[in-house]
């Protein structure tokens, strides 16, 4: 069976997720409440809407409630971000996905009963930044406000090691939870798993630690 989904907002980020969610061979509801993005996403999403989501009446007659998993993507206008969510809350939508403008949006967010809060402009900048501050991180997400899971290349100081030889976990509180070698993935890599220079460790942990395991072992 199909997974099903419905997008709120069509702007950038509400857009790529539709294309990705479709691309991924999910059905996927569009909703906007400018005719104009409803046209654009007409041939690419299952069902394209312009409507108000912010009206109760409007979320039960599409009968949005019947959806697994709603993503609010609403753009600049924070009001009706909170009403829509809280809107789906009431209906009774099992899980809700919201886009933040900033961390008092999140608060009140959460406290209104949204799964899941994403940054989408702020963790992309995070990652940037942190790609560009070092050759050896490749990619980054951030778990919470703390931790992260990183892809890091191993260099030469790594190479020839093994896990259990470098004691990753006892010495910097972090763990090693995949290799990415050429094509393979070695997935939960045992103790005695010895790295090969150019290995991407997929590692995760604290950001403090991570950051210390980065400078002593890869500088």
């Amino acid at each position: 069976m199909k997974k099903e989904f419905v997008v709120i907002g069509l702007g950038r980020f509400g857009g790529s997720i539709v294309n990705e969610l479709v691309n991924q061979g999910a059905d996927v509801m569009a909703i906007d409440k400018f005719a104009e993005r409803v046209n654009e996403f007409s041939k690419i999403a299952t069902q394209a809407v312009m409507a108000d989501t912010t009206d109760e009446t409007v979320l039960k007659q599409l009968g949005i409630r019947n959806f697994e998993h709603v993503i609010v993507a609403i753009g600049d206008d924070i009001q009706s971000s909170i009403l829509t969510t809280l809107m789906l809350k009431e209906i009774g939508v099992q899980k809700i996905t919201v886009k933040a403008q900033n961390d008092y949006h999140e608060k009140v967010l959460r406290k209104i009963g949204a799964d899941h809060v994403v940054h989408p402009e702020r963790d992309m900048g995070i990652r940037i930044a942190n790609n560009m501050m070092s050759n050896n991180v490749l990619d980054y997400l951030e778990l919470s406000d703390e931790h992260s899971i990183m892809e890091i290349k191993a260099n030469h100081l790594l190479a020839g090691h093994t896990i259990i030889g470098l004691d990753i976990r006892v010495r910097y509180g972090i763990n090693i939870v995949a290799i990415k070698r050429d094509q393979d993935i070695i997935v939960s890599p045992a103790a005695d798993e010895k790295i090969i220079e150019g290995d991407i460790l997929i590692v995760i942990g604290a950001d403090a630690d991570i950051s210390r395991f980065e400078k002593k072992m890869l500088n």
